[in-house]
C-alpha cells in the first residue's frame, strides 16, 4: 500500500497542468528569447484557453478538468506537473480504447509543440480532480497550478460547469 501510496504521490509530484487555464507559463530555457547583445526581449506566452471542470453527474470524489493549452513559443515545452489547493491530488491523464475497453493512464509528461496546442477533452488528455477540498456548483471556478519542464508555473483558472458540460 505504501509503495502503491508513494508512487502515486510521485506520480503527482511529476504532474504537479494545470490545466487548466488562461495559462501563461514559460519554462527558464525558453523564458525570454536573448537579442544580440544577450538582453531579454518579449517573453513567449503559453496560455490555456477554455479551462473547465465538469461536475459528475452523483456526488463521486474525482472530477475531469479540461481546456486547450496553446504555446505561442518558438521552441516546445512540456507541462510536468499540476496542482490545486482545491482538490487533494491533481495528475494529468489520458483515456484510450485498448482492446475494447477504455482504460485510463497517467501522463507524466505531456509536450506541446512551438506554435502548437494541445487539447483536454472528454475522452482524451484530461485533468484527473482527486477529492475537492469544497462543495462546487456550475459557475464556481477553481485554480490549478501548472508546472512546466525547466521549473516554471502558471497558475489557471477553471470554471465549474454541470455534468452535461455546459
Amino acid at each position: 500500500m505504501a509503495s502503491r501510496y508513494h508512487r502515486a504521490m510521485n506520480m503527482t509530484r511529476a504532474l504537479t497542468l494545470s490545466v487548466a487555464l488562461s495559462l501563461g507559463a514559460v519554462p527558464a530555457a525558453i523564458a525570454a528569447q536573448k537579442g544580440a547583445d544577450g538582453a531579454s526581449s518579449e517573453a513567449c506566452a503559453v496560455r490555456m484557453t477554455g479551462g473547465w471542470v465538469r461536475l459528475p453527474p452523483v456526488a463521486m470524489p474525482m472530477m475531469a478538468g479540461f481546456g486547450r493549452i496553446e504555446n505561442a513559443c518558438g521552441d516546445a515545452v512540456a507541462v510536468v506537473g499540476v496542482h490545486s489547493n482545491a482538490f487533494a491530488e491533481v495528475s494529468l491523464h489520458e483515456t484510450r480504447i485498448v482492446d475494447g475497453v477504455s482504460r485510463m493512464r497517467a501522463v507524466p509528461r505531456l509536450a506541446v509543440p512551438a506554435g502548437g496546442s494541445v487539447e483536454l477533452k472528454p475522452g482524451g488528455l484530461h485533468l484527473m480532480l482527486m477529492q475537492p477540498r469544497d462543495t462546487l456548483t456550475p459557475g464556481d471556478s477553481v485554480e490549478v497550478m501548472l508546472e512546466l519542464e525547466g521549473g516554471q508555473t502558471r497558475t489557471v483558472e477553471l470554471a465549474v460547469r454541470a455534468p452535461t458540460g455546459r
